[in-house]
Order: C-alpha cells, then structure tokens, then sequence
C-alpha cells in the first residue's frame, strides 16, 4: 500500500497552516499580508503584487507604489474591505500601512487564533490517517495485504502522523512566539 499520496496531503496541510499564519500580523510589518488583497484593474481582479511595488522602509511600516497612479483609490477600498485592520494612507503616489504596536490583549487574543488553526491543522491531519487506516483495513479485509502487513502500514502511518503533529506544534510554537514578541 501507498503511503506517499497520505503524506502529500499531510504535507499539504501543513503548508497550508503556514500560509495562514503568513496573514497574522503580528506588530511588525511583513509585505506578506497582503498576498491575499486583490484589486480592480481595468475590470479583472489582480494581486496587489502585480499592479504595485510593496516595500518595508520601516519596522512598522508597509510602502506601496502603484505603478499606475490611478490605482491608488482602488488599492485603498481594497485595503480597506480586506480583514487587515490597517487603515492606508496615501500622499497621492505611494500608500502607507503603520501597524500599530499590539497590546497583550491583542496579543494574546492572536496566540489564541494562531492556536485554534494549529487544532484545525492536527484535526485534518488525524482525518488523513484515519482515511489511510481505513484503506489499510479494506486491504487486509479483501485479502490484498496480510494482518501483518496492515499492522507494519497502520504503525507507518502513525509515524508519519507523529512527525506532521510535531511540525505543527513547532509551527504554532514560533508563530506565538512571534506574536508575544514586543
């Protein structure tokens, strides 16, 4: 039996908690926010990536520069419809987002989310194996693989579950740290 596509989708997963926490701002600038912002250009919706320069003049501070300035007023309803939280300010050429410093309530609520997406993360992750167990048993039931070996592939399997749970919880471990962090 193949346990490489389990271990695909469990590394899937894990990818997947990581771009999450790529969005949690946590009081220092990162231009990585704002993967998720699309803007109206001339009637498609684009990434800000593509229709801006984005910089970080600042420890705080995100620049962006539009490489057409008719783009600003979009970039900013854009900004501002998105769930940043950040209010843009434009001297008609570039934008500025200013993080604020978070306060330990802020901070704390954001370890509480950056932990409740690390459950939701160990939750798929225990699906998978459940989903590759239960593969494991319909071979042994239909004679395709002995007890033997279900026992060998179940015990993979709980390997492999072990080593993406440990990823997780050194994941959300660095991102709460990085959120206490003043």
């Amino acid at each position: 039996m193949e346990l490489d596509i389990y271990e695909d989708k469990m590394g899937k997963t894990l990818s997947t908690l990581e771009s999450e926490y790529t969005s949690i701002r946590a009081g220092r600038a990162n231009p990585r926010i704002l993967d998720k912002i699309q803007v109206d250009y001339y009637g498609s919706m684009s990434p800000l990536q593509s229709v801006a320069n984005i910089s970080v003049p600042e420890a705080r501070m995100i620049q962006i520069q539009p490489w057409d300035s008719s783009l600003i007023k979009d970039i900013e309803k854009a900004i501002l419809s998105s769930d940043l939280g950040l209010t843009p300010a434009n001297d008609g050429k570039v934008i500025r987002l200013v993080f604020p410093e978070l306060t330990e309530e802020r901070r704390k609520e954001l370890v509480k989310d950056v932990k409740k997406k690390g459950e939701a993360a160990k939750v798929a992750i225990r699906n998978i194996r459940r989903d590759a167990n239960d593969e494991a048993k319909k071979a042994a039931k239909a004679n395709e693989i002995s007890e033997d070996e279900q026992k060998q592939t179940e015990d993979k399997i709980q390997k492999l579950t072990d080593k993406f749970i440990a990823q997780i919880d050194k994941a959300v471990e660095s991102k709460s740290d990085e959120v206490l962090t003043v």
